[in-house]
C-alpha cells in the first residue's frame, strides 16, 4: 500500500464517519414521532434517489461487477443491513453519545481481524495507539453509568457486522465503482425497511420530520461511498484509527443539537482520541521516509 492511498483512506473514513454520525442525529430527531422501520424506509428512498442520480451522472448504475465481485457484494450487504439495524435499534433506546462510543471497539476489531483473516503485518505501535485512542473512547463515555443499558448488546453486534463489512470493502475489486456498491446497499436497506415497516404502525409525517429524513438521505450517501473509498487499496491497521472522528462529531453535535456540554473528563478523552489520530500519520510518514 502507498502513501498516499493510505492518507486518501484516513480522509474518506473522516468523510464517512461525519456523514454517519450526521446521519444518526437526524434519525435520533425523529425517533420520538416515528417508528424504526418506517424511518429507515423513508430515509432509504431519499437515500437511494440521491445515490441513483450519482451513479446515473458518472454512467455506473448498470455496471456489472466481475463474476466473483458479486459473492462479495452480496456479503457485504448483508453485514450493512444486519449493522444499520442492529445500530438503530440501539440508537432508538440510548444516548446518541453512547450508542457512538461503542462503536469504537471497531479500529480494535476491524485492525485484529485484518491480522487474522487478511495476513497483514501490524506492529505494537500501531496497536498501542488504537488502544489509547479507545481509552479516550472509554473516558468520554464512562461505561457503567445510566446511559448503558440491554441495548448496548445491540450496538456490539453492529460491532461485529461492520467488521465483517470493512473486511469485505477491502476486497473489492479496483474496477467495482464505489457508488454503485452503495445503491445496491442502500436500496436493500429500504426494501427489508419496508417489509419490516408493515408489522409496525405507520404515522403521518410532518414536513420537518421529512426534511429531516432527506437530509438523514444526504448525510448517508457520504457515509456510504467514503466509507466504501476508506477501505480500498489501503493499509487496515493505518485507516483504522481515524474512525475515533466520529466521538468528536458526536459531542459537537451533542452539544450544539442536544444541549449536551462535555466536562472535563471528556474534553480530555476527546483530546487523547486527536491525538492518536495525529500519532497514526507521524508514524506513517515516518515509515515512508
Amino acid at each position: 500500500m502507498t502513501h498516499s492511498n493510505n492518507m486518501r483512506g484516513a480522509l474518506f473514513m473522516m468523510a464517512s464517519m461525519a456523514g454517519f454520525v450526521l446521519n444518526d442525529t437526524m434519525i435520533k430527531l425523529v425517533s420520538e414521532d416515528i417508528e424504526l422501520f418506517q424511518a429507515v424506509f423513508l430515509r432509504g428512498i431519499f437515500a437511494t434517489l440521491f445515490l441513483g442520480l450519482l451513479a446515473w451522472q458518472k454512467n455506473v448504475i448498470f455496471h456489472r461487477p466481475k463474476p466473483g465481485e458479486f459473492k462479495i457484494i452480496a456479503w457485504r450487504t448483508f453485514a450493512e443491513i444486519s449493522a444499520t439495524f442492529c445500530f438503530l435499534t440501539a440508537l432508538f433506546n440510548m444516548p446518541l453519545a453512547n450508542a457512538t462510543a461503542i462503536l469504537q471497539f471497531l479500529p480494535l476489531s476491524v485492525t485484529l481481524a485484518a491480522s487474522i483473516f487478511l495476513g497483514y503485518q501490524v506492529g505494537w505501535r500501531r496497536y498501542l495507539a488504537i488502544s489509547m485512542g479507545f481509552a479516550g473512547v472509554i473516558l468520554i463515555v464512562r461505561p457503567g453509568t445510566d446511559g448503558f443499558n440491554i441495548y448496548s448488546l445491540w450496538a456490539l453486534g453492529a460491532v461485529a457486522f461492520v467488521t465483517l463489512r470493512d473486511l469485505l470493502s477491502h476486497r473489492l475489486n479496483r474496477s467495482t465503482p464505489s457508488i454503485f456498491v452503495a445503491l445496491i446497499t442502500s436500496i436493500s436497506i429500504m426494501i427489508l425497511a419496508g417489509v419490516g415497516s408493515t408489522t409496525q404502525e405507520w404515522v403521518d409525517v410532518s414536513l420537518q420530520l421529512v426534511l429531516y429524513l432527506a437530509t438523514a438521505g444526504g448525510f448517508i450517501l457520504i457515509g456510504y461511498v467514503a466509507g466504501i473509498a476508506a477501505m480500498r487499496d489501503v493499509e487496515i491497521s493505518f485507516v483504522s484509527p481515524f474512525r475515533y472522528t466520529v466521538l468528536i462529531w458526536a459531542l459537537l453535535l451533542g452539544f450544539f443539537v442536544f444541549g449536551e456540554a462535555p466536562d472535563v473528563i471528556t474534553i480530555t478523552g476527546s483530546l487523547i482520541v486527536v491525538g492518536t489520530g495525529i500519532y497514526t500519520f507521524y508514524r506513517e510518514r515516518k515509515t515512508q521516509t
